[in-house]
């Protein structure tokens, strides 16, 4: 379908069968498995003009991806169907922190070297997974419902204000629940590091936001324009635990 998308409401989009719904919903759960495998638990650093050091989680750079794609799933197909792709999302990694938690815990067969590697990247401590889920699911939450109050807001104008403003709060409340909730107290995480790093993340997935402003702008405007849609989440129930919503479009 082409030409201008048409308004409907969120209700009627929540029940009605997209193009490309499936795939943008696979996308988001596989970046946001892999951020949370490859790289969550690893600080890095960047060298500074004095010759100090900035730490960050080398997660950062792709973990804001899966928010970008959040907000793309919002601007979109609405709250109610971002609603069922970030509990999905949450499932997996549940049933992702279940799985390394069997896998580590088998026996190794006699002689394989690996285990003690094969502890230290996906043994993650109880405390690592649930900020994890936790983080996960609030941020989430809250950069969808930021980013559909903004649109109702403002008519659906301004959405780069809309995808910066939802990422500044989601992503600050990832990073400021993750961090201190995953590492606080332990041996290698200095509260200074601690907090350079919660600071680092906010600041570098909301700069990811910016930059990738345009590709946003391309992805959301071939979606609508295919799917032919344009929702607005003016009646929605917002709780994270409501079964179906009803947002309405112009």
């Amino acid at each position: 379908m082409t030409g201008e998308p048409a308004r409907i409401d969120s209700q009627e989009g929540a029940a009605r069968p997209f193009r490309y719904f499936d795939l943008v919903m696979a996308a988001f759960v596989a970046i946001l498995l892999l951020s949370n495998i490859i790289g969550a638990a690893k600080p890095s650093y960047i060298l500074l003009p004095g010759g100090g050091q900035w730490s960050f989680g080398a997660g950062v750079l792709f973990f804001p991806v899966s928010y970008i794609i959040g907000d793309v799933l919002t601007e979109v197909y609405g709250y109610a169907r971002a609603r069922r792709v970030i509990w999905t999302g949450f499932a997996a990694l549940l049933f992702m922190a279940f799985m390394a938690a069997v896998v580590v815990a088998l026996p190794p067969a006699e002689g394989w070297p690996g285990q003690s590697a094969y502890e230290f990247v996906f043994g993650n401590s109880w405390r690592i997974v649930l900020a994890s889920m936790v983080a996960f699911w609030a941020g989430e939450f809250a950069n969808s419902f930021v980013l559909a109050r903004m649109k109702v807001m403002t008519g659906g104008r301004f959405l780069w204000m809309r995808t910066i403003g939802s990422t500044v709060v989601g992503q600050g409340l990832d990073s400021l629940i993750f961090y201190p909730l995953a590492f606080y107290g332990l041996a290698g995480w200095p509260i200074e590091q601690l907090w350079q790093v919660v600071l680092s993340q906010w600041l570098i997935k909301t700069a990811w936001e910016a930059l990738l402003t345009p590709v946003t702008y391309a992805v959301v405007g071939f979606l609508k324009r295919r799917e032919g849609v344009e929702v607005f989440d003016t009646d929605t129930d917002f709780s994270p635990f409501a079964r179906s919503g009803g947002a309405m479009a112009r």
